[in-house]
């Protein structure tokens, strides 16, 4: 197999995109377009990968990090100046080289593998992966001579009515000898409309050295979408979707209502879980086996056991372990660690938080800078208070405590294992073990108190 090298354009800005957002950062089902192709090309054995950066070039650096090589295209001046921009990585190396646009978030590894394949086969010098659309308005046109070979390619702008007519379109990917690659860059000009230089003038420079130029067709348009304003984000967003969402149901999830339910590129969830509808569920989130989660839930960078519950709550970084029971109306706030068996009911909100195994918080509860222990049982109305107005502090709960309903635990507090805070208390100290603390005022009943308020009117 050829040394295999790979360039990535991601320096354009993506004024159509009307955005602050440098275009190949935004994300089609919560990963960036750039990532997208990145990550599938990174599947393709790449020996060197070169990305192409320009407008917005650090945060673009910041999203890829290591995965990549980087070149800078300060002005933008046609896909050929950017490819250029490679040649002191690249250059006079041998070997094969692909170049995928980095706004193509959907295409997929096998397209491309297939592409590299047929190109080493028919020992071409380009290959070019083409598609086939009934409205090819705004792509450049694939022409063939009379043997079907491809004799040039003419950019929508360029192409005479004829040209137009053609269905056959070029997707912006490529397949290079790298060699014969940097050396026809060097005679491409800027003498069409744009004034630009053109990566597709490259295949006419080679055909005139009668060099091979073949094209490889894939049957899946939508594949080769390139997004260029918020209609094709949506467009691909959908299609992205649908992909991820069929996948995870022939891995053995059910999806209730597919259309309904967002499920980010990089989750993983088991088999036998069942999703409801108007669920999102994104970031590097990985759900175990038998789940139930939504409807209405949404879910972010979480790892969650086995036969673990979520209706209608939201939970962000956290670990859930299995067999827990979450909600409804439930929030599980960053780096919460709620161990197995445990019960988060309604209205209760958990924050930087270990809650041990069998313990529970049935309903409207704040549990926020706590280590609580195992067995416990936080009652109705309780808090632990995190915060003086400038810090926060930590609160212990240990093993088989009752907490009472509507108690205020102010941090830093520790109660200790096996007792039990009285109803309506104010925790100031910490409790020792198997004791029972009440912090409240004395009751006092008035009798005939309300007689005598009448009697002064």
């Amino acid at each position: 197999m050829s040394t295999r090298y790979a360039i990535i354009l991601a320096a354009g800005q993506g004024t159509r995109m009307k955005s602050k957002l440098y275009k190949v950062l935004h994300p089609v089902c919560g990963k960036p377009m750039v990532q997208h192709v990145v990550d599938q090309v990174s599947k393709l054995n790449i020996d060197e990968m070169v990305t192409i950066i320009g407008h917005g070039a650090e945060k673009v650096k910041a999203q890829l990090g290591d995965k990549s090589q980087y070149a800078l295209q300060e002005s933008q001046l046609g896909t050929a100046h950017a490819v250029i921009q490679a040649k002191g990585t690249l250059a006079g190396k041998q070997g094969v080289t692909i170049v995928v646009c980095g706004d193509t978030p959907l295409i997929e590894a096998e397209t491309m593998e297939a592409l590299i394949k047929q190109h080493e086969a028919m020992n071409a010098k380009v290959t070019v992966l083409t598609a086939a659309t009934d409205n090819p308005t705004g792509y450049g046109r694939i022409v063939r001579n009379a043997e079907g070979h491809v004799e040039k390619i003419v950019e929508h702008k360029d192409a005479t009515d004829q040209e137009r007519s053609i269905k056959e379109i070029n997707t912006g990917t490529y397949c290079f000898d790298n060699k014969a690659l940097f050396e026809a860059l060097e005679q491409v000009s800027n003498d069409n409309v744009q004034g630009e230089y053109y990566l597709p003038d490259v295949i006419e420079i080679l055909k005139k050295q009668g060099e091979i130029v073949t094209a490889y067709q894939t049957g899946n348009f939508e594949e080769t979408l390139g997004v260029n304003d918020r209609v094709a984000l949506s467009q691909a967003e959908q299609i992205m979707k649908n992909r991820i969402n069929e996948s995870h149901m022939r891995n053995g999830v059910t999806l209730i209502d597919p259309t309904s339910t967002y499920i980010g590129a990089d989750v993983e969830i088991g088999q036998d879980t069942v999703i409801y509808p108007g669920t999102v569920v994104s970031g590097r989130t990985v759900i175990g086996s038998d789940c139930v989660i939504g409807p209405n839930s949404e879910i972010k960078d979480c790892k969650i056991g086995d036969a673990t519950t979520i209706r209608q709550s939201v939970a962000h970084d956290s670990s859930i372990g299995s067999n827990v029971n979450i909600g409804p109306f439930a929030h599980i706030r960053p780096s919460s660690d709620i161990h197995d068996e445990v019960k988060i009911g309604n209205f209760v909100e958990i924050k930087k938080a270990v809650f041990g195994q069998g313990s529970k918080a049935s309903h409207l509860s704040y549990i926020g800078d706590a280590e609580v222990g195992k067995d416990v049982n936080i009652g109705c109305g309780s808090i632990t208070v995190n915060y003086d107005g400038k810090n926060k502090f930590l609160t212990k709960i240990e093993d088989n405590v009752f907490v009472g309903c509507n108690s205020n635990l102010v941090a830093p507090v520790t109660i200790g294992k096996g007792s039990y805070v009285a109803a309506g208390s104010t925790i100031t100290n910490n409790v020792p073990e198997e004791a029972l603390s009440i912090a409240r005022a004395r009751q006092v009943n008035k009798e005939n108190y309300v007689q005598k308020l009448n009697l002064k009117k």
